[in-house]
């Protein structure tokens, strides 16, 4: 039975749970296309700036929802090896979707960011935002991508996840905040009534959206 009408929804009750966990005011990045509107309720309910973390996931060819790794920008891969080696998956097969999905990721740097540079994210407290985890390998590629570049604490949030990868993410970043782990656990899909993909044009305009909202937070903590 699902958990949640759809990503707008599930980002505000995750909203809630972020609050509560994360008591100064954080950057969100939301992993694209489906973290997004996750991310923009969280964003919009914390009054933090909204940036995405451009992410792809390295899909089995042929089941391309089972990931066999992961890349970001900062030409990070983190590869799930025992998967890949369970599957028989040759290195040139592997070489061939990564490349693939490399180019997938420089195509959507462009799209969503239009000419802006990512937000500041050295010193800062993180919340890296996903609709949900499977594997959880695109959220491993996130965190992995953040080290090098000074971050203060990192937070994944999301709203529903596999109770296993939620344990394992809990190992490699400061603080895992979700809200459910349901068992058996089969898909991310499953949990939402409407789980409709997230087109590039949405993801551009809630950037767009969460841009205004943080200039007027902006004008009326000046004004205040």
């Amino acid at each position: 039975m699902p958990l949640f009408a759809d990503r707008r929804s599930a980002g505000r009750a995750l909203a809630r749970a972020v609050r509560a966990a994360v008591p100064e005011t954080p950057v969100v990045l939301a992993l694209p296309r489906g973290g997004v509107p996750v991310g923009f309720e969280v964003a919009t309910s914390l009054k933090a700036a909204l940036d995405v973390l451009i992410v792809r996931k390295l899909g089995m060819p042929g089941e391309e929802e089972l990931a066999i790794g992961a890349i970001a920008s900062g030409d990070i891969r983190v590869l799930n090896r025992e998967l890949i080696k369970h599957l028989d998956v040759s290195e040139e097969l592997l070489e061939e979707v990564t490349i693939r999905e490399r180019a997938e990721l420089e195509r959507r740097e462009q799209l969503y960011r239009e000419g802006q540079q990512p937000l500041t994210v050295s010193g800062k407290t993180i919340v890296l935002v996903d609709d949900g985890l499977a594997t959880g390998a695109t959220m491993f590629a996130a965190a992995k991508s953040l080290l090098p570049r000074g971050v203060r604490k990192i937070i994944a949030a999301v709203p529903v996840a596999a109770k296993p990868t939620c344990d394992e993410l809990g190992r490699e970043v400061d603080q895992v905040v979700c809200l459910s782990t349901p068992h058996p656990f089969e898909s991310v899909g499953q949990w939402y009534e409407d789980f409709r993909p997230t087109s590039d044009k949405e993801v551009r305009e809630l950037l767009h959206k969460s841009a205004q909202n943080s200039k007027l937070d902006a004008q009326h903590a000046v004004h205040s």
